[in-house]
This record gives structure tokens, sequence and C-alpha cells, in this order.
């Protein structure tokens, strides 16, 4: 276990929670996972994780959670001493046909689990969300499912509703002044490589990692790649000038 000066907040993502980040919380001795409970948008989210957060801390999100975490930072930028921006993204749902497509996708989703249940919509949900090779590891698939389980659908539609009336938060990225690291999967299909070069190139002095063989589940599907990059991001020295 890495014994870390700061306390480290980690902000579960869409139906996900603490199993999500079993394996870093295994690692690092002063980390902390925030639940959301029903909270429907994600400046309430973010308001949470604050009243629950140490003084000051380090803070990563991964998918809606990194969209949490940008929120906080927007809210307190003198609470968070560094932040991790994990397979998510920072612009506000598409406008036309793209968030129309967007919208219709959770919805139909939710509908499978008010009529199948949570474990059906999961299974429904999760192939795009692993990388490929990684379909047949049961082991993998199950722990993804059974946390999603643990949810209900009045939660997903809560988090729904958060992600379709999210806020572009482009311009709190080029606010960002602490040692940041932004990491994705390079097969992740939600939050690609290519976004998170983007990010990474409007914040300054961040880290971009791209973890190989790797879907959205990166800290899952992962565990010692990402642990790694965070034990660097971690052990960075803080931003002067």
């Amino acid at each position: 276990m890495l014994v870390t000066t700061e306390p480290l907040v980690l902000l579960p993502g869409l139906l996900c929670d603490a199993a999500v980040w079993a394996e870093q919380t295994g690692e690092f001795n002063q980390a902390l996972v925030v639940d959301y409970g029903l909270a429907d948008s994600l400046v309430q989210m973010a308001a949470i994780v604050l009243s629950v957060a140490p003084p000051r801390f380090a803070l990563a999100g991964h998918s809606m959670g990194g969209r949490v975490a940008l929120e906080v930072y927007r809210l307190a930028p003198d609470r968070v001493l560094r932040i991790g921006l994990f397979d998510t993204g920072s612009g506000a749902k598409p406008a036309g046909e793209d968030g129309e497509r967007e919208a219709q996708g959770r919805y139909r989703l939710l509908d499978i689990a008010h009529r199948q249940g949570m474990r059906a919509m999961a299974r429904e949900w999760l192939p795009p969300m692993v990388h490929p090779v990684r379909h047949g590891d049961t082991a993998l698939l199950n722990a993804i499912v059974g946390m999603i389980a643990r949810k209900t659908p009045e939660i997903q539609a809560a988090q729904i509703k958060a992600l379709l009336e999210r806020p572009d938060s482009t311009q709190v990225l080029r606010t960002i002044y602490c040692p940041a690291l932004l990491l994705t999967g390079d097969a992740d299909t939600l939050s690609s490589p290519a976004a998170h070069a983007e990010m990474a190139s409007v914040v300054r002095g961040s880290k971009l990692v791209i973890v190989p063989d790797c879907g959205h589940m990166a800290m899952m599907e992962r565990p010692d790649e990402v642990t790694a990059a965070m034990r660097e991001w971690l052990a960075a020295p803080p931003m002067s000038g």
C-alpha cells in the first residue's frame, strides 16, 4: 500500500460504486469513494463530494465521475490538490440528432431495467463497455454486472437526467492548475483517446495515459496499469509559478 500525504477522493461513473475502484483503494491508504445517492444533477453530486471530502484532497473521477470532478473543481478549485479524469468527457449533450440518439439509447436501457431488472440491463449495456478480448472473462463481467445490479432504476433515472443535462465543462479544463492525469483505454468507444488528447491539450502540464488493450472500465480491466499511472500522478510535485 502506498502511504500518501494527501487524501484521495474517488468518484464512480454511471451506476458504479466503490467496486469500480477496489484495486486502487487497496493500494492507496487515504482513499474515499463517494456515493451520490439519488442526486440528479452533476452540481448536486459535486456538492455531495464537497460535503464529505476533507478540506483539501486529490480527486479522480471515472466516466460520469470525471464530469462530477470537473464540477467540483469549478466550485472549489482551492480544495483540489490534483485531478484525474478517466474515461470521461467535458462537452454538453450534442445538439440535434446526435443528442436525440444519446437520450434514446439511455432511456432504452432504463426501460429494460424497469421491465427486466438491473442485471438484465447490465448484460445488455456491458459488451461495448469492455475490450473485446475481455468478453470471455467471466470474473470481470460478473463483477461489473454485480456492481450495476446493486443500483436501482430510480438511481439510473436520476443519473441519466444528470448526464443529459450536463453542462459544457470545456472552459473548466482551461482553469485547471494542479497536477492532472487524463487516462482512457485505447479501445474506449465511449470516451476516446482522441477526445482525451484534446482535453489534455488545454490542461496545463497534464499527463495523458492511453491504457493498451482496454475499454471504458479501465480501473477494473487493467488495474495494474491504472494504479501505476496514479502512483506517478500522486507523486508529482505541485505546480509552481
